[in-house]
């Protein structure tokens, strides 16, 4: 693999001097002015992004452990995030009376003793609560509800990890109470219960891949940074794959099954986690733990551990965590215009490539093909896209984007041009549009993580997310309305994922950037770089 070049010219960033009366803690832009001789001494206590990135620059079997302990929290959010396919499907039905019934019968116009269930009447929510006269709104709630919970969720936990809980804790945190919750769904006894769980799962899940992903990249050199992403691409692509597996095992049973399959692997996997998953280095130095940090980058380190001393990975000192200070991260962002800028434009674009990527395996069902097969089918597609995520190391990161977000809009549209009357057209076109969101998607999640510094990396992130977030709560209701016109559905997306593209024009290329620490240290690299 081709090694990704660093920037040339590296800032070292002195640290203010603190007294014991100090009243508040300086930020790294109150530089005190230093002579020629005090700046030689304290200059060799400043970390360096090149020194850093020595110090996590090889990759070995211990690694590649924890980068698998790590992404694999992905597989169980895949499998809660796509579960509704078949928890909310509505299930196959036949007639008793064919005096009374036939298929092409209004059920909502049918007496009940005429027609009954394919398999058990607990089959899906839509079966077992009696919705299957309900409105697109009751229908689409749940999975809505989820979406409103990952919204809220990626508000309220997202800042934790940058600064009270760090990556590792918040990561463990969310998964364990998302498999839990997942546990308890099944006493639900009516739609509104089970919406309100639905919410609390969204809620927990929503830190989890922001976690995954900022924790594997902070504990790997640039060098190395696009490969450990695609792992986490995978899992989550494994946990997408067992479903219909796991659906079509359990397909004379109750949906309640279904969660109890994917939720106590999941409880496991926490336990497994949070006794053999380390904390990211990087995260360690900002919060002052240097001894920590020192002890990870010495023993993952290629140079001699003499180069690496305490000193020179001196840290920014600990701020104290207060009800206020927990949210530093976002005032940060506010603070600075082109930070703002960055942050509303990456948060659009999102929306745009999220509504695809998440709509798209939703709404399989307006596919009319069978869903078992419908599933495995856009499953299959996300490998591909993994492969093709990995030679697009070496390409720069916003063409990449554009491309394969275009050719995903383009063929959206063509899907409901061609409509019914060519099924076997209309599946292929949906399967390239949706592989063509998933190496959009993919890019774009690496992208989002060399934009920003490692002191609101994680916050960004979720604010991100949070975007995505917010355009798939719409996304049921568009999926419901999209079974009697499908312009509502692939059509919308279509047009949504080709006109966020139109903010890339503004955003920076960032291929081969090693990552920065502070809002100091990033700001000074771009100026540099201009």
């Amino acid at each position: 693999m081709a090694k990704a070049a660093p920037y040339s010219t590296h800032s070292h960033h002195p640290l203010p001097p603190i007294t014991e009366q100090t009243n508040r803690i300086e930020m790294e832009d109150s530089v005190p002015i230093l002579t020629k001789s005090d700046s030689i001494e304290q200059e060799k206590l400043i970390p360096s992004d090149e020194m850093i990135e020595k110090g996590l620059g090889r990759f070995g079997w211990v690694e590649f452990v924890q980068c698998i302990l790590v992404s694999f929290a992905m597989f169980f959010d895949a499998q809660q995030s796509f579960i509704s396919i078949y928890s909310d499907d509505y299930p196959t039905w036949h007639c008793n009376d064919f005096t009374t019934c036939s298929k092409s019968s209004d059920i909502c116009k049918l007496p009940k003793s005429s027609w009954s269930w394919d398999g058990p009447s607990s089959k899906t929510i839509i079966s077992q609560f009696g919705l299957e006269c309900a409105s697109s709104f009751i229908t689409g709630l749940p999975q809505s509800s989820f979406f409103i919970g990952c919204l809220l969720g990626s508000f309220l936990l997202a800042t934790l990890a940058d600064t009270s809980l760090g990556r590792k804790n918040m990561l463990i945190l969310s998964c364990l109470s998302m498999s839990i919750t997942s546990m308890i769904i099944v006493f639900s006894t009516n739609v509104w219960v089970y919406s309100a769980f639905k919410f609390l799962i969204g809620f927990w899940r929503s830190s989890i891949g922001t976690c995954v992903l900022v924790l594997l990249t902070e504990k790997v050199s640039t060098e190395w940074r696009f490969t450990v992403g695609i792992v986490e691409y995978f899992c989550f692509t494994l946990g997408y794959m067992s479903l219909p597996g796991i659906a079509y095992i359990n397909r004379n049973s109750s949906w309640k099954t279904l969660y109890v399959w994917t939720s106590i692997p999941a409880i496991v996997y926490s336990i497994i986690a949070y006794i053999f998953v380390t904390e990211s280095p990087r995260w360690l130095l900002m919060q002052g733990r240097e001894q920590e940090a020192m002890a990870m980058l010495k023993g993952v380190s290629s140079v001699e551990s003499g180069d690496l001393t305490v000193s020179l990975l001196k840290a920014t000192p600990k701020q104290k965590a207060s009800i206020f200070q927990l949210y530093s991260s976002i005032a940060e962002i506010f603070e600075r215009s082109w930070a703002l800028k960055r942050m509303i434009e990456i948060m659009v674009l999102g929306i745009g490539i999220g509504m695809v990527y998440f709509g798209m395996p939703l709404a399989v069902g307006n596919l009319g093909f069978d869903i078992y097969l419908a599933v495995v089918f856009n499953a299959l597609m996300e490998i591909p896209s993994c492969v093709a995520t990995y030679f697009l190391e070496n390409c720069r990161r916003r063409p990449s984007i554009l491309v394969f977000s275009i050719a995903s809009g383009i063929c959206s549209i063509m899907s409901v041009v061609v409509g019914n009357w060519l099924q076997g057209v209309k599946v292929g076109l949906s399967l390239i549009s949706f592989f063509s969101a998933c190496t959009a998607y993919n890019v774009f999640l690496i992208y989002i993580i060399e934009l920003f510094p490692t002191s609101v990396r994680n916050t960004t992130t979720s604010l991100v997310r949070q975007a995505i977030v917010f355009g798939n709560i719409f996304s049921p209701f568009l999926i419901s309305a999209g079974r009697k016109n499908d312009f509502f559905s692939y059509g919308v997306f279509g047009i949504v994922i080709m006109c966020s593209c139109i903010t890339l024009i503004g955003l920076p290329e960032t291929k081969g950037i090693a990552l920065c620490d502070t809002m100091d240290q990033q700001e000074k690299k771009e100026n540099t770089s201009v």
